[in-house]
């Protein structure tokens, strides 16, 4: 057999190789497991007269806390506002939590300077639901990967 045709031979088997390697990858037939993410959603009423405050101290251009959440595992932070029907305003947040220990990095994450007094500042704003003490965490019923 000549060098060329050994050479093409062995390309055609590392390409199948890889290919069938990307696909396992894709379709989650890998041997690998990937970190579980834990997605948490939550809500929390506002005041009315706070949500033009709350919008600045949120806005894509104010640092406020984000570097922390990073920090500490918490991904795809979103906030969103909503008027209900009954008048009353309410945030909806939703975060992706990626680290390795939920608890000890939420309770880092309280312990920085930053964090009490970034909720110092927000956490007067916010109306918990009734018999909460602040975001009320909601469950998952559905998720599309």
């Amino acid at each position: 057999m000549k060098k060329t045709e050994i050479l093409r031979r062995l390309s055609s088997c590392c390409l199948g190789a890889l290919l069938i390697g990307v696909l396992a990858i894709n379709t989650g037939c890998a041997t690998s497991n990937p970190k579980q993410i834990k997605r948490v959603g939550m809500v929390v009423g506002i005041d009315p007269d706070q949500i033009d405050e709350y919008r600045r101290l949120h806005a894509d251009d104010y640092a406020g806390v984000r570097d922390l959440l990073s920090k500490y595992g918490m991904q795809n932070f979103s906030i969103f506002l909503q008027q209900m029907p009954d008048g009353k305003w309410y945030e909806f947040g939703y975060y992706e939590y990626a680290g390795d220990d939920f608890e000890a990095d939420m309770k880092a994450m309280d312990a920085e300077p930053r964090t009490k007094e970034w909720l110092k500042v927000c956490d007067p704003m916010q109306i918990p639901l009734p018999g909460a003490k602040g975001w009320t965490e909601m469950e998952r019923v559905y998720f599309n990967q």
